[in-house]
Protein backbone atom coordinates (compact mmCIF):
# COMPACT_ATOMS: atom_id res chain seq x y z
CA UNK A 1 0.00 0.00 0.00
CA UNK A 2 3.07 2.43 0.35
CA UNK A 3 6.52 1.76 -0.60
CA UNK A 4 8.79 3.00 2.15
CA UNK A 5 12.10 1.69 1.19
CA UNK A 6 11.65 3.71 -1.90
CA UNK A 7 11.09 6.90 -0.12
CA UNK A 8 13.98 6.06 2.42
CA UNK A 9 16.07 5.49 -0.79
CA UNK A 10 15.78 9.25 -2.40
CA UNK A 11 16.45 11.00 1.54
CA UNK A 12 18.40 8.16 2.57
CA UNK A 13 22.00 9.97 3.59
CA UNK A 14 20.04 13.17 5.18
CA UNK A 15 18.39 9.85 7.23
CA UNK A 16 21.09 8.36 8.05
CA UNK A 17 23.38 11.65 9.27
CA UNK A 18 20.38 12.37 11.16
CA UNK A 19 19.96 9.08 13.21
CA UNK A 20 23.90 8.69 13.81
CA UNK A 21 24.53 12.40 14.59
CA UNK A 22 21.51 11.66 16.95
CA UNK A 23 23.11 8.43 18.41
CA UNK A 24 26.52 9.93 18.84
CA UNK A 25 25.02 12.94 20.91
CA UNK A 26 23.89 10.52 23.60
CA UNK A 27 20.79 12.85 23.97
CA UNK A 28 18.06 9.80 23.50
CA UNK A 29 14.94 11.23 24.89
CA UNK A 30 14.10 14.79 24.51
CA UNK A 31 17.48 15.77 23.01
CA UNK A 32 17.80 18.49 20.98
CA UNK A 33 16.45 16.63 17.48
CA UNK A 34 12.90 16.41 19.88
CA UNK A 35 13.08 20.34 20.93
CA UNK A 36 13.92 21.06 16.97
CA UNK A 37 11.34 18.83 15.30
CA UNK A 38 8.75 20.36 17.64
CA UNK A 39 9.97 23.79 16.72
CA UNK A 40 10.06 23.13 12.98
CA UNK A 41 6.57 21.42 13.29
CA UNK A 42 4.82 24.15 15.09
CA UNK A 43 6.22 26.72 12.41
CA UNK A 44 4.70 24.25 9.46
CA UNK A 45 1.65 24.06 10.97
CA UNK A 46 1.19 28.06 12.03
CA UNK A 47 0.37 26.77 16.08
CA UNK A 48 1.51 27.52 19.28
CA UNK A 49 2.12 24.66 20.87
CA UNK A 50 3.30 21.21 20.19
CA UNK A 51 4.03 18.38 22.53
CA UNK A 52 5.12 15.45 21.09
CA UNK A 53 4.24 11.80 22.37
CA UNK A 54 5.18 8.50 21.92
CA UNK A 55 1.84 7.44 19.60
CA UNK A 56 -1.17 8.30 17.96
CA UNK A 57 -3.24 6.63 20.56
CA UNK A 58 -1.73 8.22 23.75
CA UNK A 59 -2.24 11.67 21.77
CA UNK A 60 -5.77 11.31 22.05
CA UNK A 61 -5.67 9.78 25.45
CA UNK A 62 -3.63 12.99 26.92
CA UNK A 63 -5.78 15.21 25.28
CA UNK A 64 -9.03 14.00 26.90
CA UNK A 65 -6.90 13.71 30.21
CA UNK A 66 -6.19 17.50 30.03
CA UNK A 67 -9.98 18.42 29.78
CA UNK A 68 -10.27 16.67 33.01
CA UNK A 69 -14.01 15.34 32.13
CA UNK A 70 -15.54 13.39 34.68
CA UNK A 71 -16.42 8.81 34.13
CA UNK A 72 -19.90 8.87 32.29
CA UNK A 73 -19.65 12.06 30.28
CA UNK A 74 -19.78 11.78 26.88
CA UNK A 75 -18.02 12.21 23.84
CA UNK A 76 -19.28 11.65 20.28
CA UNK A 77 -17.40 10.27 17.54
CA UNK A 78 -17.83 8.82 13.98
CA UNK A 79 -18.70 5.38 14.00
CA UNK A 80 -16.69 5.01 10.86
CA UNK A 81 -13.26 5.24 12.29
CA UNK A 82 -10.14 2.95 13.17
CA UNK A 83 -11.02 2.11 17.44
CA UNK A 84 -8.01 4.14 19.06
CA UNK A 85 -10.67 6.84 18.52
CA UNK A 86 -13.25 5.50 20.30
CA UNK A 87 -10.60 3.16 22.37
CA UNK A 88 -9.37 5.90 24.61
CA UNK A 89 -12.66 7.50 25.41
CA UNK A 90 -13.89 4.08 26.86
CA UNK A 91 -10.15 3.40 28.97
CA UNK A 92 -10.71 6.67 30.51
CA UNK A 93 -14.40 5.34 31.71
CA UNK A 94 -16.02 8.19 29.73
CA UNK A 95 -19.10 7.18 26.58
CA UNK A 96 -17.79 7.22 23.18
CA UNK A 97 -21.74 8.34 21.56
CA UNK A 98 -21.15 6.87 17.95
CA UNK A 99 -22.23 9.55 14.96
CA UNK A 100 -22.93 9.19 11.43
CA UNK A 101 -20.99 9.57 8.64
CA UNK A 102 -21.37 11.73 5.48
CA UNK A 103 -21.65 9.82 2.73
CA UNK A 104 -19.70 11.81 0.25
CA UNK A 105 -16.76 12.92 2.45
CA UNK A 106 -16.58 9.72 4.95
CA UNK A 107 -16.42 12.54 7.74
CA UNK A 108 -18.56 12.95 10.47
CA UNK A 109 -21.99 14.36 10.41
CA UNK A 110 -23.01 17.79 11.31
CA UNK A 111 -26.38 16.96 11.16
CA UNK A 112 -26.00 13.68 13.33
CA UNK A 113 -23.88 15.42 15.55
CA UNK A 114 -26.36 18.22 16.64
CA UNK A 115 -29.07 15.33 17.01
CA UNK A 116 -26.72 13.41 19.56
CA UNK A 117 -26.43 16.07 21.96
CA UNK A 118 -27.60 16.37 25.43
CA UNK A 119 -26.29 17.15 29.46
CA UNK A 120 -23.70 14.84 29.19
CA UNK A 121 -21.96 15.49 26.03
CA UNK A 122 -18.98 16.86 27.32
CA UNK A 123 -16.92 16.65 23.76
CA UNK A 124 -16.48 16.11 20.15
CA UNK A 125 -13.46 14.14 18.80
CA UNK A 126 -14.11 15.03 14.42
CA UNK A 127 -11.47 12.52 12.67
CA UNK A 128 -10.45 14.19 9.59
CA UNK A 129 -10.47 10.85 7.55
CA UNK A 130 -8.39 9.10 4.30
CA UNK A 131 -6.68 13.06 4.55
CA UNK A 132 -9.42 15.06 4.02
CA UNK A 133 -10.90 17.53 6.33
CA UNK A 134 -14.10 17.27 8.41
CA UNK A 135 -16.46 20.68 8.41
CA UNK A 136 -14.64 22.38 11.30
CA UNK A 137 -16.56 25.84 11.05
CA UNK A 138 -20.00 24.11 12.10
CA UNK A 139 -18.69 21.87 14.39
CA UNK A 140 -16.86 24.57 16.38
CA UNK A 141 -19.65 26.65 15.75
CA UNK A 142 -22.00 23.87 17.35
CA UNK A 143 -18.84 23.18 20.06
CA UNK A 144 -18.74 27.24 21.16
CA UNK A 145 -23.21 27.44 21.44
CA UNK A 146 -23.18 24.29 23.74
CA UNK A 147 -20.00 24.56 25.68
CA UNK A 148 -18.04 21.32 24.12
CA UNK A 149 -14.37 20.83 23.36
CA UNK A 150 -13.44 19.92 20.26
CA UNK A 151 -10.15 17.36 19.68
CA UNK A 152 -9.54 16.73 16.31
CA UNK A 153 -8.02 13.60 15.58
CA UNK A 154 -5.69 14.38 12.60
CA UNK A 155 -3.53 11.04 12.25
CA UNK A 156 -4.95 11.02 8.82
CA UNK A 157 -4.68 14.53 7.00
CA UNK A 158 -1.35 16.08 8.55
CA UNK A 159 -1.08 19.00 5.75
CA UNK A 160 -4.40 19.40 5.09
CA UNK A 161 -5.51 23.20 4.97
CA UNK A 162 -9.21 24.01 6.07
CA UNK A 163 -11.10 27.08 3.96
CA UNK A 164 -13.61 28.98 6.36
CA UNK A 165 -16.50 31.17 5.17
CA UNK A 166 -14.98 33.86 5.28
CA UNK A 167 -11.88 32.54 3.87
CA UNK A 168 -9.45 32.02 6.39
CA UNK A 169 -7.23 28.96 6.28
CA UNK A 170 -5.91 26.79 8.87
CA UNK A 171 -4.39 23.52 9.20
CA UNK A 172 -6.32 20.19 10.43
CA UNK A 173 -5.60 19.99 13.63
CA UNK A 174 -4.63 23.00 14.79
CA UNK A 175 -8.73 24.60 14.57
CA UNK A 176 -10.00 22.81 18.07
CA UNK A 177 -9.49 22.69 21.08
CA UNK A 178 -6.65 20.26 20.96
CA UNK A 179 -5.65 18.46 18.01
CA UNK A 180 -4.22 15.53 17.65
CA UNK A 181 -1.96 13.38 15.20
CA UNK A 182 -0.11 10.45 14.58
CA UNK A 183 3.80 9.39 12.82
CA UNK A 184 3.20 5.53 12.26
CA UNK A 185 5.08 5.19 9.32
CA UNK A 186 2.45 4.26 6.87
CA UNK A 187 1.08 7.87 7.26
CA UNK A 188 1.76 10.75 5.22
CA UNK A 189 4.75 11.99 7.93
CA UNK A 190 5.77 9.21 9.40
CA UNK A 191 8.72 8.18 11.28
CA UNK A 192 10.33 4.52 11.55
CA UNK A 193 8.53 3.31 14.53
CA UNK A 194 5.95 4.58 16.76
CA UNK A 195 5.09 8.77 17.16
CA UNK A 196 2.75 11.00 17.78
CA UNK A 197 1.63 14.57 18.76
CA UNK A 198 -0.42 16.92 20.46
CA UNK A 199 -1.44 20.48 19.23
CA UNK A 200 -2.95 23.44 20.78
CA UNK A 201 -3.40 27.12 20.87
CA UNK A 202 -3.89 27.46 24.58
CA UNK A 203 -1.46 27.60 26.59
CA UNK A 204 -2.92 26.67 29.88
CA UNK A 205 -3.87 22.89 27.67
CA UNK A 206 -0.63 23.00 26.68
CA UNK A 207 1.15 23.25 29.86
CA UNK A 208 -1.45 20.79 31.34
CA UNK A 209 -0.51 18.13 28.50
CA UNK A 210 3.02 18.53 28.91
CA UNK A 211 2.48 17.56 32.63
CA UNK A 212 0.51 14.88 31.64
CA UNK A 213 2.83 12.98 29.37
CA UNK A 214 5.67 13.49 31.70
CA UNK A 215 4.39 11.45 34.52
CA UNK A 216 2.26 14.83 35.59
CA UNK A 217 5.11 16.64 36.40
CA UNK A 218 6.49 20.01 35.60
CA UNK A 219 9.65 19.94 37.90
CA UNK A 220 11.29 16.39 38.15
CA UNK A 221 9.89 13.98 40.71
CA UNK A 222 7.23 16.72 41.84
CA UNK A 223 4.17 15.08 40.61
CA UNK A 224 1.09 17.35 40.73
CA UNK A 225 -1.43 15.09 38.85
CA UNK A 226 -1.89 11.58 38.05
CA UNK A 227 -0.31 11.45 34.28
CA UNK A 228 1.67 8.87 32.02
CA UNK A 229 4.90 8.09 29.90
CA UNK A 230 4.76 9.23 26.43
CA UNK A 231 7.87 10.47 24.93
CA UNK A 232 8.81 11.18 21.13
CA UNK A 233 12.37 9.62 21.13
CA UNK A 234 15.09 11.22 19.75
CA UNK A 235 15.95 9.33 16.80
CA UNK A 236 12.24 9.58 15.54
CA UNK A 237 12.40 13.03 15.99
CA UNK A 238 15.54 13.43 13.68
CA UNK A 239 14.32 11.18 11.03
CA UNK A 240 10.73 13.34 11.72
CA UNK A 241 12.50 16.56 11.17
CA UNK A 242 14.17 15.51 7.56
CA UNK A 243 10.85 14.23 6.14
CA UNK A 244 9.28 17.09 7.69
CA UNK A 245 10.72 19.25 4.69
CA UNK A 246 9.22 17.22 2.37
CA UNK A 247 5.92 16.66 3.28
CA UNK A 248 4.69 18.95 1.21
CA UNK A 249 6.30 17.46 -1.90
CA UNK A 250 4.60 13.84 -0.58
CA UNK A 251 1.07 15.20 -0.73
CA UNK A 252 1.82 16.28 -4.11
CA UNK A 253 3.13 12.87 -5.24
CA UNK A 254 -0.70 11.57 -3.64
CA UNK A 255 -2.51 14.32 -5.56
CA UNK A 256 -0.93 13.48 -8.59
CA UNK A 257 -2.03 9.21 -8.39
CA UNK A 258 -5.16 10.40 -6.96
CA UNK A 259 -5.77 12.34 -9.97
CA UNK A 260 -4.46 9.46 -12.50
CA UNK A 261 -7.13 7.01 -10.67
CA UNK A 262 -9.59 9.91 -10.91
CA UNK A 263 -9.37 9.93 -14.58
CA UNK A 264 -8.89 6.89 -15.40
CA UNK A 265 -11.50 4.87 -13.42
CA UNK A 266 -14.29 7.82 -14.38
CA UNK A 267 -15.29 5.58 -16.90
CA UNK A 268 -16.26 2.75 -14.44
CA UNK A 269 -20.23 3.38 -13.61
CA UNK A 270 -19.78 0.31 -10.56
CA UNK A 271 -17.15 3.10 -9.24
CA UNK A 272 -17.51 6.21 -7.20
CA UNK A 273 -14.05 7.59 -6.92
CA UNK A 274 -13.49 10.14 -3.78
CA UNK A 275 -15.16 12.99 -3.95
CA UNK A 276 -13.35 16.51 -2.65
CA UNK A 277 -15.25 19.00 0.15
CA UNK A 278 -15.40 22.48 -1.28
CA UNK A 279 -13.89 23.82 2.01
CA UNK A 280 -10.96 21.16 2.41
CA UNK A 281 -8.23 20.13 0.54
CA UNK A 282 -7.47 16.77 0.57
CA UNK A 283 -3.46 15.15 1.29
CA UNK A 284 -4.85 11.30 0.43
CA UNK A 285 -3.60 8.76 3.58
CA UNK A 286 -5.83 6.96 1.60
CA UNK A 287 -7.45 6.81 -1.82
CA UNK A 288 -10.99 5.02 -1.26
CA UNK A 289 -13.27 4.14 -3.95
CA UNK A 290 -17.11 2.95 -3.31
CA UNK A 291 -17.72 -0.09 -5.09
CA UNK A 292 -21.15 -0.36 -6.18
CA UNK A 293 -23.23 -3.87 -6.88
CA UNK A 294 -21.93 -5.74 -3.78
CA UNK A 295 -18.59 -6.47 -5.63
CA UNK A 296 -16.38 -5.06 -3.08
CA UNK A 297 -14.73 -8.18 -1.89
CA UNK A 298 -14.99 -9.93 -5.34
CA UNK A 299 -12.67 -7.24 -6.87
CA UNK A 300 -10.49 -7.38 -4.12
CA UNK A 301 -9.54 -10.95 -4.33
CA UNK A 302 -8.74 -10.46 -8.01
CA UNK A 303 -6.60 -7.54 -7.29
CA UNK A 304 -4.49 -9.57 -4.58
CA UNK A 305 -4.59 -12.22 -7.58
CA UNK A 306 -2.50 -10.15 -9.42
CA UNK A 307 -0.55 -8.94 -6.45
CA UNK A 308 -1.76 -5.98 -6.09
CA UNK A 309 -2.37 -4.88 -2.63
CA UNK A 310 -5.53 -3.14 -1.13
CA UNK A 311 -6.83 -2.67 2.08
CA UNK A 312 -10.64 -1.90 3.34
CA UNK A 313 -11.15 0.78 6.41
CA UNK A 314 -13.10 -0.28 8.27
CA UNK A 315 -15.13 -3.22 7.33
CA UNK A 316 -17.16 -3.18 10.81
CA UNK A 317 -18.94 -0.25 12.46
CA UNK A 318 -17.40 1.03 15.81
CA UNK A 319 -21.04 -0.01 17.79
CA UNK A 320 -20.53 -3.53 16.31
CA UNK A 321 -17.26 -4.03 17.57
CA UNK A 322 -17.81 -6.22 20.97
CA UNK A 323 -15.82 -3.81 22.84
CA UNK A 324 -18.13 -0.93 22.16
CA UNK A 325 -21.38 -2.56 21.76
CA UNK A 326 -22.39 -1.78 25.54
CA UNK A 327 -23.16 1.61 24.57
CA UNK A 328 -25.63 1.01 22.32
CA UNK A 329 -28.77 -0.31 22.26
CA UNK A 330 -30.09 -3.59 20.66
CA UNK A 331 -30.68 -2.81 17.14
CA UNK A 332 -28.91 -0.12 16.68
CA UNK A 333 -27.63 0.84 13.12
CA UNK A 334 -26.25 3.94 11.59
CA UNK A 335 -27.05 2.89 7.54
CA UNK A 336 -24.42 5.37 6.22
CA UNK A 337 -21.99 4.00 8.11
CA UNK A 338 -22.85 -0.12 7.18
CA UNK A 339 -23.26 0.97 3.73
CA UNK A 340 -19.24 2.28 3.60
CA UNK A 341 -18.65 -0.57 5.80
CA UNK A 342 -19.47 -2.65 2.50
CA UNK A 343 -18.67 -0.53 -0.08
CA UNK A 344 -15.27 1.02 0.12
CA UNK A 345 -12.18 -0.35 -0.93
CA UNK A 346 -8.48 1.44 -0.52
CA UNK A 347 -6.24 1.26 -3.65
CA UNK A 348 -2.49 1.57 -3.33
CA UNK A 349 -1.11 5.42 -3.05
CA UNK A 350 2.21 7.04 -1.92
CA UNK A 351 4.87 8.93 -2.91
CA UNK A 352 7.17 7.15 -4.96
CA UNK A 353 3.68 5.59 -6.85
CA UNK A 354 5.27 5.42 -10.95
CA UNK A 355 3.24 6.06 -13.75
CA UNK A 356 3.15 2.42 -15.40
CA UNK A 357 2.35 0.48 -11.81
CA UNK A 358 -0.69 2.95 -11.41
CA UNK A 359 -1.69 2.13 -15.33
CA UNK A 360 -0.92 -1.46 -14.46
CA UNK A 361 -3.36 -1.39 -11.11
CA UNK A 362 -5.90 0.81 -13.19
CA UNK A 363 -6.17 -1.61 -16.13
CA UNK A 364 -6.36 -4.73 -13.98
CA UNK A 365 -9.66 -2.98 -12.51
CA UNK A 366 -10.93 -2.22 -15.90
CA UNK A 367 -9.94 -6.23 -17.11
CA UNK A 368 -12.28 -6.94 -13.93
CA UNK A 369 -15.27 -5.19 -15.15
CA UNK A 370 -14.23 -5.83 -18.60
CA UNK A 371 -13.46 -2.53 -19.57
CA UNK A 372 -11.87 -2.82 -22.69
CA UNK A 373 -8.61 0.18 -23.44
Amino acid sequence: MVDLKGQYAKISEQIDEAVLSTVRSAHYINGPSVKSFQANLEAYLSVEHVIPCANGTDALQIALMALELKAGDEVIVPAFTYVATAEVISLLGLVPVMAEVDPDSFNISIESIESLINEKTKAIVPVHLYGQSADMEPIMNIAKKNNLYVIEDNAQAIGATYTFSDGKQMKTGTIGHIGTTSFFPSKNLGCYGDGGAIMTRDEILAKRIRMIANHGQRKKYYHEITGVNSRLDSIQAAILDVKLKYLDDYIKARNDMAGYYDESLKVIQQLETPKRSANSDHVFHQYTLKVKGGRRDDLKEYLSGLGIPSMVYYPIPLYKQNAFKKFVGQGFQLKLTEELCSTVLSLPIHTEGSTKETNFIVESIKAFYAIKK
